[in-house]
């Protein structure tokens, strides 16, 4: 029982944190990244199916996104998705292959970036609290649990929860810099 409170509450600040991560993966940074296209959902044959179980996604010379399909039938689908998609970057359809080019940022788009990470920073931090505070509150609740132990439980919490939001601002502050980075 000594460490299970601390077990929990570290499995669930781990999963907030690859959430975190993969939130940060989709964020543009002038390059061009094959994680761009995560999310993306095709419909292969009535069924919603993503880009890269469909087709293989290269990056070319840093700036364009090259994906080539399996199935030549399904260009025109990958085409669609991507245009309905978020992403805000047509597909130049090459009859078997689709092309994406990422062009570079400006100043004022990249500053904005780098909110969009802070707020999702934010976010990432109140969900690692929420999961402190829950797992807080269970501990207070387990009235089997002495004390001194219940107090030491709840610093090691503290001390899990504080170690995570370092990692989150790490995070954050690394994929800044890749996005200020010219």
């Amino acid at each position: 029982m000594d460490n299970l409170f601390v077990e929990i509450a570290n499995e669930k600040m781990e999963a907030a944190i690859s959430s975190f991560q993969n939130c940060l993966s989709k964020v543009r940074t002038g390059r061009a990244n094959p994680n761009m296209l995560d999310g993306i959902m095709v419909d292969y044959y009535g069924s919603p199916t993503p880009i890269n179980q469909i087709a293989s996604v290269s990056i070319q010379e840093g700036k364009t996104i090259c994906i080539k399909p399996f199935d030549r039938n399904s260009v025109k689908d990958i085409e669609r998705a991507i245009n309905t998609s978020d992403l805000n970057l047509p597909p130049q359809n090459g009859g078997d292959i689709l092309r994406i080019t990422v062009p570079a940022l400006t100043e004022e788009t990249r500053k904005g970036y780098c909110k969009d990470v802070d707020k999702m920073a934010e976010e990432a931090k109140v969900q690692i609290r929420n999961i402190r505070r829950e797992v807080n509150e269970e501990i207070k609740k387990d009235k089997s649990i002495p004390e001194d132990f219940s107090k030491n439980y709840l610093e090691d919490i503290q001390k899990e929860t504080d170690k995570f939001i370092g990692k989150i601002e790490e995070m954050a502050k690394a994929k800044q810099k890749e996005i200020m980075t010219i």
